[in-house]
């Protein structure tokens, strides 16, 4: 497998030296951010490489792992779709409108990325607003607790 020699591709392996180093600091929320910032340290713009790549749907995980790990490139609606179809079990322990909530945080991540799972500032806006205030919706999932374990979960699953 050849490598690329791209200035983010060196920069990416700097940091992680292989695709799974890098998902498994990508699949957390908290850990997501310090890559994020720690790329943005090195002068990598999701955006700008987007761009450049001519591939504004892309996943910016994928795309990382492409361009530095020859990966297959998949968009954030296939990975969306990948999780509706293959985590059933995942699906299966909510009720139906905590369900609805929850697709509708993946569609929103789908649509615009990961910054779309901002917690509460997600849940204060269409459509997830039309399930209640935050703390309503918190308490279709059992308590807020549990909402940001299931929006927690959901996240992690998008990229194992």
């Amino acid at each position: 497998m050849s490598r690329s020699r791209s200035p983010t591709a060196e920069q990416v392996r700097t940091l992680y030296t292989s695709a799974a180093d890098l998902r498994d600091a990508w699949a957390n929320p908290e850990d997501r951010a310090a890559v994020i910032e720690a790329l943005r340290d090195r002068g990598i713009d999701f955006d700008e490489l987007a761009e450049s790549a001519h591939q504004p749907d892309a996943d910016p995980f994928d795309l990382l792992c492409h361009i530095a790990y020859n990966a297959p490139l998949r968009t954030r609606r296939e990975r969306a779709r990948r999780l509706r179809t293959e985590r059933r079990d995942f699906w299966d322990q909510y009720s139906p409108e905590a369900r609805a909530i929850l697709d509708e945080l993946l569609e929103k991540h789908a649509a615009h990325g990961a910054a779309q799972f901002v917690m509460p500032d997600v849940l204060e806006v269409p459509p997830i607003n039309g399930h209640g205030n935050v703390r309503e919706i918190a308490e279709k999932f059992g308590g807020e607790g549990r909402l940001a374990e299931a929006a927690g979960r959901l996240q992690m699953l998008l990229y194992q």
